[in-house]
């Protein structure tokens, strides 16, 4: 089963401190990058029994909120390893191949309205 570590993120001065939603994990640092390393590694070392995966949203300049999920299964497919996401966004990425063709057609639309190719 997947466990999901949801944090609060909020820049005071120059140092950004985190809290963790539901738990005990406090910790600050100089930059959000150096936060988000720090709880990626909590999350790690209280729960490492699969992929990692996280997401990153400012609420606003001085706020912003931090996910990391562990567990889920990895898919290797294409010479490319990757982690299933959480809460049945597999649905979502299925939908991306039909959203890259669809673009393609676009692209190919404006070539005409031009009345050349790119490639002629």
């Amino acid at each position: 089963m997947d466990q999901v570590f949801t944090f609060v993120l909020r820049k005071s001065g120059a140092e950004w401190t985190v809290k963790q939603h539901s738990g005990d994990i406090e910790d600050s640092a100089s930059s959000t990058y150096d936060l988000q390393r720090k709880l990626v590694n909590a999350a790690r070392a209280a729960d490492s029994s699969g992929a990692v995966q996280s997401s990153f949203s400012f609420v606003s300049p001085s706020s912003a909120v931090f996910q990391v999920v562990v567990g889920g299964a990895v898919f290797v497919g294409g010479g490319a390893v990757t982690a299933a996401p959480a809460g049945g966004a597999a649905a979502e990425s299925a939908a991306a191949p039909a959203a890259e063709k669809k673009e393609k057609k676009v692209e190919k639309e404006e070539d005409e309205d031009f009345g050349m190719s790119l490639f002629d």
